[in-house]
């Protein structure tokens, strides 16, 4: 979670992407299409729903969070979805990334989420399912970091801190394929091309930690 630099109430969602586009978040017709189409208030708890269109992260329980607006739309931007691409959404949580994921993938895409806590399972498969996205789903993390068996992925999004970049991961990657991903208190952007990996961090912020 980034510091939030929101002191007010947003109230709606048309008013939290004004906000994000105005902050710089949001920078792309795509992004700001995605945040539209999957309304933030849809993946949060109910006693969080008064607050759901806040700029910070919120719980969801089992000590986890659902992102800061500001940071999703940043990881996304980042990110660069293409139409037809294959993602792996690492600890998909609350379900809103797979949805936001499957929206900028569109149908001809692929995205599957994963996430280790079977209740958040059941609750981002649920919020998801208030979605038509017959090319998303949401499934239990096995024992080893990723979806080695589903591989490669053109994009892997990754929502918690690890202390290092997992070599696992650079490995389920596309030859051209990227990956943003937390480490420590930076965002980082990993790019693949054959065997070479380049890495671009962004300072600044705080996530929960990746359960491995």
């Amino acid at each position: 979670m980034k510091k939030n630099l929101f002191a007010g109430r947003v109230l709606d969602n048309e008013s939290l992407i004004a906000y994000l586009k105005e902050t710089g978040a949001i920078r792309t017709a795509a992004v700001e299409d995605a945040f539209r189409a999957i309304d933030r208030a849809r993946f949060v708890r109910e006693a969080s729903k008064r607050n759901a269109y806040l700029d910070t992260a919120l719980p969801i329980g089992e000590g986890q969070t659902i992102s800061q607006p500001t940071v999703v739309a940043l990881c996304l931007e980042w990110l660069g979805v293409q139409k037809g691409d294959r993602v792996l959404d690492v600890g998909s949580g609350s379900g809103w990334t797979t949805a936001l994921l499957a929206h900028l993938v569109g149908p001809t895409g692929e995205v599957i989420g994963i996430e280790r806590i079977p209740e958040l399972v059941s609750f981002g498969s649920a919020n998801l399912a208030k979605y038509d996205y017959q090319h998303a789903h949401i499934e239990m993390a096995g024992q080893e970091l990723g979806k080695r068996e589903a591989a490669p992925y053109d994009r892997i999004l990754v929502s918690a801190a690890a202390e290092e970049i997992p070599d696992a991961l650079n490995a389920q990657l596309a030859d051209g394929g990227r990956m943003v991903i937390p480490i420590r208190n930076a965002i980082c952007v990993v790019e693949r091309s054959g065997d070479k990996f380049k890495t671009v961090c962004h300072e600044g912020f705080v996530f929960v930690p990746l359960i491995t």
